[in-house]
């Protein structure tokens, strides 16, 4: 009797380790589990506030770059580098020999071309005008244009050269560019400033296409706000979700019972 008294208390003992081990176990799952809860969704909020403050900076951005052309002057024959945005007025002559094409333009539904040609004022500077954009279609062919013969006068708006993505790929094929580069062309003469003006009127001006601002400020703050609203629905779900698991039971021991003697 007493050896099997003692056999039962044994066994209980082992029963009792096996569940002190299972529910401490299942209590360190359970703290894993909710710091990748809390991780995960903190990461989405924080993402959704940053994205969006980036698409508040990029409205007040665009809206300062517009101002700015709208309050860009209009110059005549100018000698210093001229602001981005200004009105130029040029007189001189073109230099259609030298025409090259920015490829894979779209206006209108259509798929065309935006001839390129240097331009000498009459003071002798070198300019780039973009001419506006010329269908060709889908065919691969180097494209042709007529360019106006003698002086001429010509007005656009004036664009100054900055960063551009890069390429992968060359910029040059026969006669097409994949972007505006002033170092594409092989002349005797430097252009007077980097840049390119985008003519809106005089001879050789095709179908204007180029704007100066593609997606507008307002489009920006509505960017902004769908950030902020994912990320203040992540918080919500994080906080309702972390609430709903702590009200969750935990696991139930059952206490050891010693057989009496």
């Amino acid at each position: 009797m007493a050896r099997k008294t003692r056999a039962i208390k044994i066994l209980s003992n082992i029963h009792g380790s096996k569940e002190e081990s299972t529910s401490g176990g299942h209590r360190g799952f359970s703290g894993t589990r909710r710091l990748g809860w809390w991780g995960f969704w903190s990461c989405l909020v924080v993402l959704g506030l940053a994205l969006g403050l980036w698409q508040w900076e990029r409205a007040a951005d665009k809206r300062d770059y517009l101002a700015r052309l709208a309050a860009a002057p209009r110059i005549e024959a100018p000698v210093t580098a001229p602001p981005t945005g200004s009105q130029l007025v040029l007189d001189g002559e073109y230099l259609p020999d030298q025409t090259l094409f920015l490829d894979n333009r779209t206006h209108e539904g259509r798929l065309g071309v935006a001839p390129l040609t240097p331009f000498r004022d009459v003071n002798g500077r070198l300019w780039l005008v973009q001419r506006g954009f010329m269908p060709t279609g889908p065919s691969r062919d180097d494209p042709s244009v007529e360019t106006p013969a003698g002086g001429v006068t010509l007005e656009g708006r004036w664009q100054t050269a900055g960063e551009s993505a890069p390429l992968f790929g060359p910029n040059r094929e026969g006669k097409r560019l994949q972007r505006i580069d002033p170092s594409a062309w092989d002349l005797e003469q430097a252009f007077a400033h980097p840049g390119w003006l985008h003519l809106e009127q005089g001879p050789g001006h095709l179908e204007s296409w180029w704007q100066p601002s593609v997606v507008p400020p307002e489009r920006h703050l509505g960017y902004a706000f769908q950030w902020w609203g994912l990320a203040l629905a992540a918080l919500v779900i994080m906080l309702v979700g972390a609430r709903r698991q702590s009200r969750r039971p935990g696991p139930i021991s059952i206490p050891n019972e010693e057989t009496p003697r």
